[in-house]
């Protein structure tokens, strides 16, 4: 699903936003999501799962062409672990996962 078929998808369940509205709905809540995440702070969303960042310390790689080692620098990783109600809903069907997020 991507994040037009996300807007569609609001706007089709919920008559009284127009698409316009659904769209700035989506595109606000992803950006508050990406802020809060940028300042290294968790996301919790009960029944769906929870975001957070995690730190990959530095460490030698290897190019795999050449042979060379090559220096990794430390980054920041966005990690999602699904919540009980996510992982129930996609083990019992598929396609489940629109229908967790929206009954919320």
């Amino acid at each position: 699903m991507t994040r037009s078929d996300l807007v569609e998808e609001l706007a089709a369940r919920f008559s009284q936003l127009t698409h316009r509205d659904a769209e700035h709905a989506v595109k606000t809540l992803l950006d508050a999501m990406s802020d809060t995440l940028a300042a290294g702070n968790r996301i919790e969303i009960r029944g769906f799962g929870s975001f957070s960042t995690n730190r990959r310390p530095p460490r030698m790689g290897r190019n795999p062409r050449s042979g060379e080692s090559v220096a990794i620098p430390e980054k920041r990783v966005t990690h999602f672990k699904p919540g009980k109600a996510l992982r129930e809903a996609v083990e019992a069907q598929p396609g489940a996962l629109l229908k967790v997020m929206l009954s919320r």
